[in-house]
Formats: C-alpha cells, sequence, structure tokens
C-alpha cells in the first residue's frame, strides 16, 4: 500500500486547490495515484455541483460577458446567471465568464446543452454514421455501440457543455462550470449566447 506523505497531500492541494483532508482522502481512495486523486476530487466537487444545481434555486442576476477579437470580425455575447449580484460581482465568476466568451469565439459550439440539439440533426446523424459503419464492413452486433461511440464525439463537438475546455483538454465546460459553482457556493447557468462571424448571415444563436 502507498503511503500517503505529506508531500503528495501539499502537491495535491496545489494542483487543485482543495482542502488538506479531502486530499488525504483522495489518496487514500486512489491508492496514492496523484492524478487519479485529482479526477477523484474533481467528480466529487461536481457532485456537490449538480446538488447546488438540481436545488431549484432562482438565478435571475449574472453577467451579460462579450468577446471581440482583434481583427473585430468576430464576437461574441453569452449570458450567465447566477443567485446573487454579490457573486455576479466577484472576479471568479467575471473570469468564469471571461473564459466561456472566449472559449465560444475559438469552438465555435452550436448548442448548450445535448439536449438542446434538435431530435431531426441527432436521427440524421445517426443514420448518417450507421450507413458509415455498415459499408465499414463492421459486424451487426457491434454497430449500434460504434455508431453510440461517434455520436459522443459528435456531441463533444457542437455542444458547449461537452466540449474540452479551451485552455485545458483535460476538462470539460461542464466540469469548469461544476468547479466554479463549488467554489461560489452558488447556482450557475450559462442561460444563452450569440456568435457573430462578417459576412456570415447564419450567426450561431443558442439558448432557450
Amino acid at each position: 500500500m502507498t503511503t500517503i506523505t505529506a508531500q503528495l497531500v501539499k502537491d495535491l492541494r496545489e494542483m487543485t486547490g482543495a482542502g488538506p483532508l479531502d486530499c488525504k482522502k483522495a489518496l487514500e481512495e486512489t491508492g496514492g495515484d496523484i492524478q487519479k486523486a485529482v479526477e477523484y476530487l474533481r467528480e466529487r466537487g461536481a457532485a456537490k455541483a449538480i446538488k447546488k444545481l438540481n436545488a431549484g434555486r432562482t438565478m435571475n442576476e449574472g453577467l451579460i460577458e462579450t468577446y471581440l477579437h482583434f481583427n473585430r470580425r468576430l464576437g461574441v455575447m453569452v449570458e450567465i446567471n447566477c443567485e446573487t449580484d454579490f457573486v455576479a460581482n466577484t472576479d471568479n465568476f467575471r473570469n468564469f465568464c471571461k473564459e466561456i466568451a472566449l472559449h465560444i469565439a475559438n469552438l465555435k459550439p452550436l448548442y448548450i446543452k445535448r439536449e438542446h440539439v434538435p431530435n431531426a440533426i441527432i436521427e440524421a446523424e445517426r443514420e448518417l454514421y450507421r450507413r458509415r459503419t455498415l459499408e465499414e464492413g463492421k459486424p451487426a452486433a457491434v454497430v449500434d455501440k460504434i455508431v453510440d461511440g461517434r455520436m459522443e464525439k459528435f456531441y463533444q463537438e457542437i455542444v458547449l457543455m461537452e466540449q474540452p475546455w479551451l485552455k485545458d483538454d483535460s476538462k470539460t465546460i461542464q466540469q469548469l462550470l461544476s468547479e466554479t459553482v463549488s467554489e461560489t457556493g452558488e447556482s450557475i447557468e450559462i442561460r444563452r449566447f450569440a456568435c457573430f462571424v462578417l459576412g456570415d448571415s447564419g450567426e450561431a444563436d443558442a439558448g432557450e
């Protein structure tokens, strides 16, 4: 059994910002594997965040954040809500809003959540992947599993919450949101966004 040293706990704290007791428990649960411990802490943070998000709290405060590319040919506007104006004015929340606007400008998602993707698009994509999989000669017994895997990649490309974060692709935007919820102690929601590209009449517009 790996000995959980003070240095290991210190290293994990520096990587995650979690408390010493939480770090020690994470290392014990993962046999001293620091990378697994990081993921363990993220999952626990996400679970706490999801509990907050599902608590039915009202989110009428927040910010409308914008991003304008240096050549002024691309712009993003995003509305992000929280529960109180106190949190809306914190550096933590403001930085989160800036990161989301920058991310949208670069990765250009089309929808915020998976459930926002129209069924017609989902069915058309599934049928395309199914046809391609059969053309590749894959056994019929595994076609559905392969299609499901390809659909997951499809969602990661077009759904904001499932995209790997621009600045750290080891976490998704959902995980980044969950971490921010844990840090601020309030529910946070990315409500809607619009992305404008000069000369493109089909700008992305997503939200409720």
